[in-house]
């Protein structure tokens, strides 16, 4: 026998699932006149399966339109490298709850020791929770804005950087970046401050911005912006990639 506790939150549940699903709100009143008890529960029972349906084709969606190169996940990550800033703990990083703040994440080291892997990670989180996010190379955002530039999308290009939630620019600095890319560059990074979180991978300490991107001055402001609401994630240690290099495997 079903309670009037029961019934009520059953009704409850279909009244909730139909607003998300955009179904008419003459459903929940038909079933109550017209449904019976075990008709409600598989109604009901079928609205949220199809809810959950929707919610995970939604996040196979943002993980594929991100442009991930690899899938990575927080799980049995190594934070023996890594040193984390006062004001972000590890669980404020995994459930990034530093895009809500609308914050950035500077992840800072030498090469392979696990930064693109926390950035991925990171965005792969996002993605589940229903953040809009897009990852790049620089060179390879700078080829795609100056390439925009040329076919007069640019601004189109730049209308859907802004509609993301999360951008995430790995190895940054790693490759010099001329004039005309470090101006375009630079609109990116103005047009995400404090609209939207960025997260960096750079193997380059500030004070050599200048000299990748040719403009002391630009670098300055790039710096400024980012720094103003982000967190610097510190990396050490050797390469990852190195020590477990099949060519550094001897024979038995």
């Amino acid at each position: 026998m079903i309670t009037a506790k029961q019934q009520a939150e059953t009704d409850q549940a279909i009244m909730e699932a139909c607003k998300k699903l955009f179904f008419t709100t003459a459903i929940p009143e038909m079933c109550k006149t017209e449904g019976t008890p075990k008709q409600i529960e598989y109604l009901k029972d079928a609205l949220l399966r199809e809810l959950a349906r929707r919610e995970e084709n939604k996040k196979a969606r943002l993980i594929k339109r991100a442009h991930f190169p690899v899938y990575k996940a927080f799980d049995g990550y190594s934070y023996k490298q890594v040193q984390l800033p006062p004001a972000l703990t590890k669980e404020e990083l995994e459930n990034v709850s530093f895009i809500n703040q609308k914050q950035n994440l500077v992840l800072y080291g030498p090469v392979g020791v696990g930064k693109t892997h926390m950035a991925i990670a990171a965005g792969i989180k996002a993605c589940m929770l229903g953040y809009k996010t897009r990852f790049y190379t620089v060179t390879e955002l700078v080829l795609k804005l100056a390439e925009a530039r040329k076919n007069g999308t640019l601004e189109r290009l730049r209308n859907d950087l802004n509609n993301q939630d999360l951008l995430i620019l790995d190895e940054w600095g790693y490759v010099p970046v001329d004039r005309d890319g470090s101006e375009l560059l630079f609109q990116v990074i103005s047009d995400s401050y404090e609209s939207k979180s960025m997260i960096l991978t750079t193997n380059l300490e500030f004070s050599k911005w200048g000299s990748i991107f040719t403009d002391e001055q630009m670098a300055a402001a790039m710096i400024d912006r980012l720094v103003h609401h982000g967190h610097l994630i510190l990396f050490s240690g050797k390469s990852y990639r190195m020590e477990h290099a099949l060519m550094r495997q001897t024979a038995p």
